[in-house]
This record gives C-alpha cells, sequence and structure tokens, in this order.
C-alpha cells in the first residue's frame, strides 16, 4: 500500500465514509481509518439497531392494543426479547458491512486501527494493543471521530445498572423497572421501547418539556401518549444522585424543592453527548477546542490548523447523522473549489421515532415569537384525515409557522404516524422559500396523510376545507 494520500479521513461514522467516497468520487487518493467497524455510532449502536427495536416495539404494540380494531384476534401474544435484540443486532451488522464494500467499490483505502496525529499531515497508526504499525501522509484531514455519552459525577456510569444507549440496546433481559435520565430523542425512544414491553419506565427531565427542542406544543402532546402508556413523567426535575445498592439503582430527585428517590433494576442515563476529542493527538498538535468540541469554520469546516478539518459530531450539535454526512460532503466538495452551498442550520430536520413519532424542521413558535415575526401559525389534526382513520393512527397533528408578511416558511412541526418520512415535503419547500400558497395551491393524492400538511398551510389562513 502507498501510503500518501490526498485525504485521509480519520473516523469511518456517517461523517467520515461520506467524506471518503465523495473523495474518491471526486478524484482524491483516499484512506479511511477506524479501529471498529465503519458507520460509527449511527450504524452501530445508534441510528439504524434503534429503529429496528422500535419496529419490534411498534408491531407488538398494534397486536397487542389494536388488533381489535382491525378484526384480527390474536391469542397468546408474547415476544422473545433475545430474539428482538439479535435481529437489532443482525441488521446492524449487515449494513456496516455494505459500508465496507461501498468504501471498496468505491477504492478508498480502509485502514483498520487506531489513528493518531503527529503532524498536519501525518497520522500514526496503532494496533488494539496500543503498538504502533504503520505511518500514513496525507496533504488534508479529516477528523470525523464522532461523540460519545455524556457523564456526570453524581451519576457514575456502570454499563451494568447505570447504563447508556449502548448497553440499552443490547440487554440480555427485559428490566423490570427502568429510569431514564435525559429526555431528549435517546431518552423518549428507549422510555417507548421498553415501556411497550412491560417495563415500568420514569423519565425525568431537567428543563420544562421532555423533547426540549421541539415545539412546546408537540412536546406537551407527546407528554400525554407517553402517560396514557403508564410512563411516568418528571420534568422540571433535577437529579440529585443516582447510586447502585445491590441490583437496585436509587435515583435521588428535586421537583419543586421536593426530594423524591426512586429506585429500578436499570438508569438510562441519556443527557447529551460530547465529542471524541482525546487521544488523536489533537491537544499536542494545537488543534482548538471549544466546549469539548473542535472549533471549525463552518464554511469549510477547516480548523484552526491548515489542511486540517473535522466534520460530524466531534463539531458540536446538532448531533445527527445526516448533519455529518452533508458536513463530509461540503468539507469535500469545497476542498475541490466546487463552492457548494452553505449548509443552513436553520434547516435541519430533527427526527424522534417513538409512537407518536416526532418531526420537525426550522423554528418553534416560541424562537419564531422571540425573532420579531408576526406569525400566521396553521394545525390540522390526523383526526380529520381520512386516510390516519383508515390505517387506525388519528393521534396527532402536523403544524405549520408561517411569516405572515410575506407567506414565508419558518418552522414545520408533526407528531403522529410517519412523522418522520412526512417532514421531507416540508424540507424542501423550506429550502426553496416556498410561501403557504404554494403549499396549498399543490395537489396533494387523496387519501393520504401529506394531505395533512396541505390542509394545515390552508387553516393558517383560513381556508382549510377539511376542519
Amino acid at each position: 500500500m502507498n501510503n500518501i494520500y490526498d485525504i485521509a479521513v480519520l473516523g469511518g461514522g456517517p461523517g467520515g465514509y461520506v467524506a471518503a467516497i465523495r473523495a474518491a468520487q471526486l478524484g482524491f487518493k483516499t484512506v479511511v481509518i477506524d479501529k471498529d467497524n465503519l458507520g460509527g455510532i449511527c450504524l452501530n449502536w445508534g441510528c439504524i439497531p434503534t429503529k429496528s427495536l422500535l419496529k419490534n416495539a411498534e408491531i407488538f404494540d398494534l397486536m397487542k392494543n389494536k388488533s381489535g380494531e382491525f378484526g384480527i384476534s390474536v391469542e397468546g401474544l408474547s415476544f422473545n426479547f433475545e430474539k428482538i435484540i439479535k435481529r437489532s443486532r443482525d441488521i446492524s451488522e449487515k449494513i456496516s458491512k455494505n459500508v465496507e464494500l461501498l468504501i471498496k467499490k468505491n477504492k478508498v483505502d480502509r485502514i483498520r486501527g487506531f489513528g493518531k496525529l503527529v503532524s498536519t499531515n501525518q497520522i500514526d497508526i496503532f494496533n488494539t494493543e496500543g503498538n504502533k504499525v504503520d505511518t500514513i501522509k496525507s496533504n488534508r484531514i479529516i477528523i470525523a471521530t464522532g461523540a460519545r455519552p455524556k457523564s456526570i459525577p453524581t451519576i457514575p456510569i456502570d454499563r451494568e445498572n447505570i447504563i447508556t444507549s449502548s448497553e440499552a440496546m443490547n440487554l440480555e433481559a427485559c428490566p423490570k423497572e427502568l429510569i431514564v435520565i435525559g429526555a431528549g430523542a435517546i431518552g423518549v425512544e428507549f422510555a417507548y421501547f421498553y415501556s411497550v414491553l412491560g417495563t415500568k419506565v420514569t423519565i425525568v427531565e431537567m428543563l420544562e418539556n421532555i423533547l426540549p427542542v421541539e415545539d412546546k406544543e408537540i412536546s406537551e402532546t407527546l407528554e400525554k401518549s407517553l402517560k396514557k402508556k403508564g410512563i411516568n413523567v418528571y420534568t422540571s426535575t433535577k437529579v440529585e444522585k443516582a447510586e447502585v445498592a445491590g441490583n437496585e439503582v436509587y435515583v435521588l430527585i428535586d421537583k419543586d424543592g421536593k426530594k423524591i428517590e426512586l429506585k429500578a433494576e436499570k438508569v438510562l442515563c441519556a443527557i447529551g453527548v460530547t465529542g471524541n476529542i482525546e487521544t488523536y493527538g489533537l491537544e499536542e498538535l494545537g488543534v482548538e477546542i471549544e466546549k469539548g468540541h473542535i472549533k471549525v469554520d463552518k464554511r469549510t469546516y477547516q480548523t484552526n490548523l491548515k489542511g486540517v478539518y473535522a466534520v460530524g459530531d466531534v463539531i458540536g450539535p446538532p448531533w445527527l447523522a445526516h448533519v455529518a454526512s452533508a458536513e463530509g460532503i461540503h468539507c469535500i466538495e469545497t476542498i475541490k473549489g466546487l463552492n457548494p452551498t452553505l449548509i443552513d442550520y436553520n434547516s435541519i430536520p430533527g427526527c424522534t421515532y417513538c409512537q407518536p413519532q416526532v418531526a420537525s424542521i426550522g423554528l418553534t413558535e416560541k424562537k419564531a415569537r422571540e425573532a420579531g415575526y408576526d406569525l400566521k401559525i396553521g394545525k390540522f389534526p390526523f383526526m380529520a384525515s381520512g386516510k390516519a382513520f383508515a390505517t387506525g393512527e388519528r393521534e396527532g397533528f402536523v403544524k405549520l409557522i408561517f411569516d405572515s408578511n410575506y407567506g414565508e416558511l419558518l418552522g414545520a412541526h408533526i407528531i403522529g404516524s410517519e412523522a418522520t418520512e412526512l417532514i421531507a415535503e416540508l424540507g424542501i419547500a423550506k429550502s426553496l422559500e416556498t410561501t403557504s400558497d404554494t403549499i396549498i395551491k399543490t395537489i396533494h393524492a387523496h387519501p393520504t396523510l401529506s394531505e395533512s400538511i396541505m390542509e394545515a398551510a390552508a387553516n393558517a389562513y383560513g381556508e382549510s376545507i377539511h376542519i
């Protein structure tokens, strides 16, 4: 192997492997370095395997609670937890292998090992025993080392009793009780999954609402839905400490000044992530770090060192796989001199895959008002959708936020079945600076859930036909 490259990518997650493939497509001699399977947390321990688990839960929930509506009788309904977990792991493994094939197909060199920067154009490779086994040189280096779950001293993660999302998707048995600390997308998804399978689940969130980045009306609707499923929810609640005693974990919380002790078999710490910046030689090299993440120029994704770039979770929020991939492509195309359009971080879709699903793009109502916009807001409930009636998925609504002066779509928020698929239409609409009139006049197929988007836009201007 010729160890001199145009582009060296350190990390094989959605930011790294996508950047490597795009680099090869544009004619760069490229290598990707990762000690683990390609795909990063997303394909191996995050996005893909969790969606497998959530689909299992959705089917079981449907058969258990709604089969009668469809005239279907189910006797002796049960689940095999071990097989549920195995299906998730098998899917993850297959997709990771597919990424390896894509890397090979695009003639990207693949090095399995731990990479450490020793200069702005050299990376030393170490094996699992910590021994140096190789050195590569590259004109440009892209750091895409991702992030890991954040931990704090008062919630000591031992990966047995107090766990992270990685352990939560690979448990040997379904826990009798689970306390989820942190009600972002990861926390809410696991709360839903285990609750459906019979675990007594409690969510503890420090902020005012679960899914605190979402529109408040959406968050409040989801909270009501989760409570109906039997999930206990504490918001505006601080976790004082979590301690393991025997086979149980005791969690002391502070709710409005009142101390409450909770206990469970397992505690999932889902309070966020922090960038993987240690042990890669970044500090010694002088790469600028800010609040636990690599600081970059968002026009080029170059760090403070010429020729050294960074993309994905390691550069900070939003911690989303699709953002990492977009940054990787943008970075490579900028290096090539293609002058790609800057990524609009105000138009990044966010998705939560519990049931009902939650998806959004753009400003919440609160943020739009704080920005000084005069608003037109339209909503359409799935209760009024013929397709939702036919499929038995009538929970939730579409909420669209427009600037009343120009009709510009400022934000879109959906809670309900297939919300994470429906949001794509609104992503295109927002990127094209579509007005409310365009959405209203676009003929949507009937019967579809997507009609609800048209109806919500019409509702903002008093034109909705079906509510």
